[in-house]
């Protein structure tokens, strides 16, 4: 009848209001729908949306005499002033605001609903048993019944709200020291089972202001909890990220949180560590480790079809990931492979996938893996865990090889781990080469960046020799030709030296961060193309007829040097010392090795 806008328009008010009449533990489930505008038709989301913050309320009458026995005080006594009605209603409780008496402080006074724990646990019981029946008519290989019951676990934890004043006392504790992270404190002495008072915000809802920056400083935050500390807000839809009308990004319900164990945290930054470098092989095993496989799995014929579920993807680049097509994609494979979810993983997915809807309604085309993965690099190359200093290891060495493409990723992905506002807005432009170049240094020169330092100093090490090596060859050749009725000359390069002559190379353009002066030296010389018919010999002249100008770059980027903090200038001085050092061995091995070989 050509009414179907209309018609969206009242089936989703309906929806809404059964959501409301089935109780509190539907109305969760919406909650995390409601803030996927990628995924859930635009009236279907306003209507949802209200269920955030804007149900029907429970009668003052009530909400205040739970007030006065929770606290064992008269309302006069504990608050100079209460608003007549609640100014936000969810699935749990409802919220006044008013001022202590006391202090004068003003502040957001949460009272939980009568009859809610009672009716929880009857919606929880239902759900279970149709996560049952589900699992079995759909011969589902993950364990429904357990995601529920840690699910239903959570929202057990958030309906005593003495657990959950203590976990924002941790939250502040942990992150509240974030540039731009306001997390509201919490008054313990008014705090009961039933009753929460904690610090009073103004603000908007982030979803309701188009503030990328926040959207980052949230990513930010989300890493750190998530990857850094692994006690995360597992709740986080719009109702309860705020930004403050001083421009900062406040949370204000720690209810519903979630723990992410060490193994876990590290498992899940290698997946996502292979995943951007396409190596599936080793993304099987993550999934093993994470879980989300059984061990038993045929780690082949995973690993070739993870290659056809993510290969597309993972071409477009890791800024342009989105976490809910990985998801999408990944369907088929799950239940071909018995992929299962872990009832852990499920509070963690829920968690992204809401920040990346949040994100979305700023900017369409966001990716929340993309925002994430350079502090992931940045962790990587930092982190003292010998487990993800034996992954970078692996990432970047393949049979011996030193794999500078990856490291050049790394280093190039953790230089976009910032939150400043000015970073922000020119993300997307090109990084000054000199800015480059003082950044790596920084980083390499510093504690956190001394396995990374270890990796490139044995690097350049092997690089100058095979260039000693390669302008002995020159020489050499070059006295031979003028020499008559000789022949031609031997050259002392190994196919290995040429591969480190290579590095060597690539390691100074990106150290000077010449991209457009690499790529145009690798086109023009042939270098590194596979299917190059040039010999050796020419192969080698090129990187030594190229080497003045990259020269005369580098040395106009050693100007940097004054202005590192007097420590890394002290570090530096180090360097060479080790790195002659490291050079002798070499030599004395190879003289060795050809004396008596």
């Amino acid at each position: 009848m050509e009414r179907s806008d209309q018609m969206f328009k009242v089936r989703a008010a309906e929806l809404r209001k059964i959501l409301v009449e089935l109780g509190p533990a539907y109305i969760k489930i919406a909650q995390a729908v409601s803030s996927r505008p990628d995924l859930i038709q635009p009236s279907y989301l306003d209507e949802l949306s209200l269920l955030q913050d804007r149900i029907t309320p429970f009668s003052t009458e009530v909400a205040l005499d739970t007030i006065e026995k929770e606290l064992g005080l008269q309302i006069d006594e504990l608050f100079s002033e209460i608003s007549p009605e609640p100014v936000a209603a969810a699935s749990l409780g409802q919220v006044y605001q008013a001022r202590l008496r006391r202090s004068g402080q003003v502040v957001a006074v949460k009272v939980q609903r009568p009859g809610v724990q009672a009716a929880i646990s009857l919606d929880i019981l239902i759900l279970r048993f149709l996560a049952g029946v589900v699992k079995k008519a759909g011969k589902f290989n993950t364990d429904l019944q357990a995601v529920i019951d840690e699910w239903a676990s959570s929202l057990f934890r958030e309906m005593d709200y003495r657990k959950e004043a203590d976990n924002g006392l941790k939250f502040r504790r942990l992150y509240g020291g974030i540039k731009d992270v306001f997390v509201p404190n919490i008054n313990m002495e008014h705090t009961t089972r039933r009753v929460l008072v904690m610090e009073w915000v103004e603000g908007q809802k982030l979803s309701e202001v188009k503030d990328l920056y926040l959207v980052e400083v949230g990513v930010y935050c989300s890493f750190n909890q998530l990857l850094e500390n692994g006690f995360y807000h597992a709740d986080p839809h719009p109702g309860n990220l705020f930004r403050t009308y001083d421009g900062k990004l406040a949370y204000i319900d720690f209810g519903m949180m979630g723990e992410f164990k060490q193994e876990f945290r590290e498992g899940f930054i290698e997946a996502c560590l292979h995943l951007v470098n396409r190596d599936f092989d080793a993304l099987s095993k993550d999934f093993v480790t994470l879980g989300l496989l059984p061990p038993t799995a045929e780690k082949e014929a995973v690993t070739k079809a993870l290659t056809g579920v993510f290969q597309d993807a993972v071409a477009k680049g890791v800024q342009n990931i989105s976490f809910g097509d990985l998801l999408g994609n990944l369907g088929t494979t799950m239940y071909k492979f018995k992929f299962q979810i872990p009832s852990y993983f499920s509070l963690v997915i829920r968690s992204l996938a809401v920040l990346e809807g949040i994100a979305i309604s700023s900017d369409p085309n966001y990716k929340v893996l993309g925002s994430t993965y350079p502090w992931i690099a940045k962790k990587v190359l930092t982190d003292s865990s010998p487990q993800l200093k034996s992954s970078l290891q692996a990432l970047l060495y393949k049979d011996g090889a030193f794999r500078i493409d990856r490291l050049e990723s790394l280093l190039t992905e953790s230089l976009r781990a910032r939150t400043e506002k000015a970073f922000v807005k020119i993300q997307r432009e090109e990084a000054n080469s000199r800015m480059v170049f003082k950044e790596i240094l920084s980083f390499t020169l510093t504690e956190k960046g001394s396995f990374v330092r270890e990796i490139l100093i044995e690097e350049f090490a092997k690089g100058l020799d095979a260039l000693g090596l390669a302008t002995l060859d020159s020489l050499t050749s070059a006295a031979t030709t003028r020499i008559p009725f000789t022949g031609s000359s031997v050259s002392f390069m190994s196919k290995e030296d040429m591969i480190n002559l290579r590095t060597f190379h690539r390691l100074m353009f990106l150290l000077a961060g010449l991209e457009s002066n690499k790529k145009s030296f690798e086109e023009v010389n042939g270098v590194g193309n596979p299917n190059n018919n040039q010999s050796a010999y020419l192969e080698e002249s090129s990187l030594l007829s190229y080497q003045p100008a990259l020269v005369s770059e580098i040395l106009a980027m050693l100007s940097i040097i004054p202005e590192l903090p007097p420590e890394l200038q002290q570090q530096l001085l180090r360097l060479p010392a080790d790195l002659a050092r490291r050079l002798i061995s070499r030599a004395s091995a190879r003289t060795i090795q050809r004396i008596f070989l």
